[in-house]
């Protein structure tokens, strides 16, 4: 019987394939109840010692989790669901790009020293951020996480170049999205000429301040960038994707020490987004 926040049987007949195999020869706690237990945690925001007993032992979860997001596991399977779907022709290519702030716990921080806890002090307290481009039917296509302090503009072309969708045929990643919506944050000289140069589309309004900047400067201040009122609209289809991430409350607060394990969250919850359409 499935229970709360675990796999249907679709979503693990979609993930089943994508897991490493064991190469251990003794008996090992069964995957798929391994991974409802890490996707129980995640969703419940509990501590891995507070993980029903029927998902085993916790630092078993723990144990199998650390070692997924150490070796790229999850980041790997994330590659493969859109692979997958990129080759049924089901990836939309009007990318969207924002990010969100995340408040971190308490038990955040503290790492140990040497580590990348990619936290930043926003309004007095300790915070992380999200910065992600999604597809135009709201599914993660790449992500980076930084600390909460991080300007958007800063992390584009990190975000941006995260994109490598695999084929499953030969041939290279498609890393280059048809089109590209943004909102004000994303509004600069250097990224409008970066997309410009890599034969990207782009719909980002402009800034109050720049406006006026080129309004004051006249025949010099050259002419608006092209901004499709009707197509920006769709931007939204990003902030619905947060708000699908959000759900999970491990995701919406973060509890983890290290940016490796709050990411590899990140990029499960994302899998199963995938998994999902």
């Amino acid at each position: 019987m499935k229970r709360r926040h675990e796999l249907s049987d679709v979503e693990w007949e979609f993930v089943r394939p994508l897991l490493p195999a064991s190469l251990r020869g003794r008996k090992r706690l069964d995957d798929r109840t391994v991974l409802n237990g890490i996707v129980w945690k995640f969703r419940t925001g509990v501590g891995w010692r507070d993980v029903p007993e029927r998902y085993g032992p916790w630092g078993t979860l723990h144990t199998r989790f650390r070692r997924w997001a150490l070796d790229g596991t999850f980041d790997r399977m994330l590659r493969a669901a859109q692979a997958k779907a990129d080759a049924a022709g089901g990836v939309d290519w009007l990318v969207s790009v924002d990010s969100t702030a995340v408040r971190a716990h308490q038990h955040a921080a503290g790492a140990r020293k040497g580590g990348s806890p990619a936290l930043g002090r926003s309004r007095g307290r300790l915070t992380s951020k999200i910065h992600l481009a999604c597809d135009a039917l709201g599914r993660p296509l790449a992500f980076t996480v930084t600390g909460g302090n991080t300007n958007d503009c800063t992390q584009f072309t990190a975000v941006m170049d995260a994109i490598r969708v695999p084929r499953l045929g030969p041939g290279r990643p498609r890393n280059r999205p048809d089109h590209v919506l943004g909102d004000k944050g994303y509004s600069s000289k250097a990224i409008r000429v970066w997309l410009r140069q890599r034969g990207v589309g782009h719909t980002i309004p402009e800034r109050a301040d720049q406006i006026r900047n080129r309004l004051r400067r006249g025949c010099r201040g050259g002419r608006p960038p092209t901004f499709d009122k009707q197509l920006y609209k769709q931007r939204n289809v990003v902030e619905r994707c947060f708000n699908r991430l959000k759900q999970w409350c491990g995701i919406a607060t973060r509890y983890d020490k290290t940016a490796e394990s709050y990411q590899a969250a990140v990029a499960l919850a994302s899998l199963l987004m995938w998994a999902r359409r």
